[in-house]
């Protein structure tokens, strides 16, 4: 499993781990956080650092 896979894997289950425990607003806000934070992450990179992102994973694809 890759790491980006066990990544996907944690946050899926983190996030219905909240919607069954939490209250319902507290719960979907930390879904959209989880679901938010790699994505601001991501857009924070530069441009540059995008690009070598990209290529990274694009090798990786090909194992």
């Amino acid at each position: 499993m890759s790491p980006l896979s066990k990544y996907y894997v944690g946050a899926a289950i983190a996030s219905i781990l909240a919607l069954l425990l939490l209250p319902s607003l507290v719960a979907w806000i930390l879904v959209i956080a989880v679901l938010a934070g790699p994505v601001a992450v991501y857009f924070m990179l530069d441009e540059s650092q995008r690009t070598r992102l990209r290529r990274i994973r694009r090798r990786q694809i090909g194992r």
